[in-house]
């Protein structure tokens, strides 16, 4: 996808509501229109009714002037509908493309994991419905005004744009000044939000060791910026804000003052030094709202920019040609993986062969590039050179979507959503019922769940305080098993698990074997490696031994006792 695309998703999507914009334009134009019938009727009235004190005049004028005040009154709230229905729709083009690069995001860099791009979206949804867009539609048509305060008298016309100027250069000042640190506002108030629900996650560590006070002096910290920098910017609108607003009273009692000289010096009528002062107001009154509503300009501002960077960080996938169903043939080709926030590669140069239906243990010591291994074969990290096929295809070149039901992933971390067991199973697809319990029972957990409160209906939440954490692993694991996927990686799967749970697992495996299913186990603990065909012993993000199980215990043994027989030679 170009880079002139991407810029487009966002741009897009308000391109498609182009037609709603003009209608509210349109619209603006005739509530604009409209606005002239309190000057004129004040105009009127001073200069017909009240000279010729016929009340019959006054009736016809008050009915005209209530008829067009209604008239405007629908119009304007046919302005808001258009408006707020223009705003859902471009939500509706966005939010799943939001949503889905949000997660992209937090996959391809896990250190930036926020719900922000979400809260953006609604700003800027927020600030189309608000009165601070009507300012931008009404700020048009102020020429309409002047020019009928010139029909009055040309010094009127003069005043109200001198007026007029003078107010935008206010918002121009008001802008220059609060830009930066409204945006560095929000940004670090962006931060701060993150750092609390980040600690949020880490809740019982933090109470269990009496570190809130700590941790929540680091956050206060970082909110206390915020609070400064947003006050410093605040302080410096309110000070543009209140001058707008005097400037916009003084203007209009100058004019009205203006207005009794004219009218002294019989070159105008007191009706029309009534109606000009009327009219300076509804001319000034768009620039003197964009001033006003200028921090959730701003803030809409701020948040349209940081949806373009993250759509254009991360592009909308295009639809690939849908491949044959998987068999579950695994190969690895000369693979290096960087993770991500890393500049170093945690995989270096591997190469593996892993026919279909093969049981693989994958060990080795801490940060030997196990979990990563995981993480490229599944398609989560992206290679940095070299490809992970499945049946000769790169992972990349399958539909996410259509390769994900024949994938079954249990990762070290278990996270379990809220909604039900049979959901959480059946990976919140339309649940089919035989599936889920043959899951359970190929995971070894269904008398476990049948022992729930409301066995398979048991609602968990996100933290599945309910259950234990081998609980939530063997749940996990029927999650994983779910539609009898053709390749099965699970990393450390008896980490929480007890005596049952191991003799559970292993019977899981053979069950795996039995159905020709790729299984891939990294695990710390050597019980599990009874059960696999082959093993796979890496160190420093290379391949160290592979092979048939028998023969590379053999290997690692050698290697162990001529360790230990260098260890026990003399100096």
């Amino acid at each position: 996808m170009s880079k002139t695309n991407v810029k487009n998703d966002l741009k897009g999507a308000l391109t498609a509501s182009k037609r709603g914009f003009l209608a509210a334009g349109f619209f603006s134009l005739f509530i604009n229109l409209l606005m002239l019938t309190s000057p004129f009727y004040m105009l009127q009235v001073y200069d017909r009714v009240v000279a010729s004190r016929s009340l019959e005049t006054l009736y016809f004028l008050t009915m005209i002037m209530v008829l067009m005040f209604t008239i405007m009154g629908t119009l304007t709230w046919v302005r808001s509908l258009i408006l707020v229905r223009v705003s859902n729709q471009m939500d509706q083009k966005l939010s799943t493309r939001v949503y889905s690069a949000m997660f992209e995001l937090g996959v391809r860099s896990p250190n930036q994991r926020t719900s922000q791009p979400l809260s953006d979206l609604t700003t800027l949804r927020q600030f189309m419905t608000g009165n601070g867009l009507f300012a931008f539609f009404d700020a048009p048509w102020m020429p309409i005004y002047i020019g009928v305060m010139f029909l009055f008298h040309p010094a009127f016309g003069w005043f109200a744009i001198c007026a007029a100027i003078i107010l935008v250069i206010v918002a121009i000042l008001n802008e220059k000044s609060t830009k930066k640190l409204l945006t560095e506002a929000n940004g670090e108030n962006v931060k701060a939000q993150s750092l609390a629900t980040g600690n949020l996650r880490n809740s019982e560590v933090l109470h269990a060791m009496g570190m809130l006070p700590n941790i929540m002096g680091r956050w206060h910290k970082q909110h206390q910026t915020f609070l400064e920098k947003q006050t410093h910017a605040s302080d410096k609108a309110g000070i543009y804000a209140n001058l707008s607003k005097v400037l916009r009273m003084i203007f209009q009692s100058l004019i009205l003052g203006m207005g009794a000289y004219f009218v002294v010096i019989n070159e105008m009528s007191p009706g029309m030094m009534i109606a000009g002062s009327i009219l300076m107001g509804r001319a000034l009154a768009p620039v003197d709202l964009i001033i006003g509503s200028w921090s959730g300009f701003n803030n809409a501002r701020t948040s349209y920019g940081r949806l373009s960077e993250i759509l254009e960080a991360i592009p909308a996938n295009e639809r690939n040609m849908q491949l044959p169903t998987p068999t579950g043939n695994i190969t690895v080709e000369n693979l290096f993986v960087v993770p991500p926030g890393s500049k170093a590669p945690a995989i270096k140069g591997i190469n593996l062969d892993i026919p279909t239906g093969d049981l693989v243990g994958v060990v080795g010591p801490s940060a030997a590039g196990k979990s990563t291994l995981a993480r490229a074969m599944l398609g989560i990290w992206p290679a940095s050179n070299g490809a992970v096929r499945i049946d000769g295809a790169e992972i990349q070149h399958y539909n996410r979507d259509e390769l994900g039901p024949h994938i079954g992933y249990l990762p070290q971390d278990i996270e379990l959503f809220s909604g039900t067991v049979s959901e959480n199973i059946a990976r919140f697809s339309e649940v089919d019922a035989d599936k889920v319990v043959l899951a359970a029972k190929k995971a070894g957990v269904h008398e476990l769940i049948l022992r729930l409160p409301n066995a398979y209906d048991t609602v968990i939440g996100t933290d599945s305080g309910a259950l234990s954490g081998g609980q939530r692993q063997r749940i996990g694991l029927a999650r994983a098993l779910y539609g009898s996927p053709k390749v099965v990686i699970l990393d450390e799967p008896n980490s929480n698990l007890d005596e049952h749970g191991e003799r559970a697992l292993a019977q899981t495996l053979q069950i795996l074997k039995a159905q020709k299913t790729t299984t891939f186990v990294i695990s710390h603990r050597t019980s599990i490696l009874r059960s696999i065909d082959k093993l796979l012993v890496m160190r420093e993000g290379q391949v160290q031994f592979f092979g048939p199980r028998d023969e590379v215990m053999k290997k690692l043994a050698l290697q162990k006792a001529e360790q230990e027989k260098l260890s026990q030679a003399p100096a």
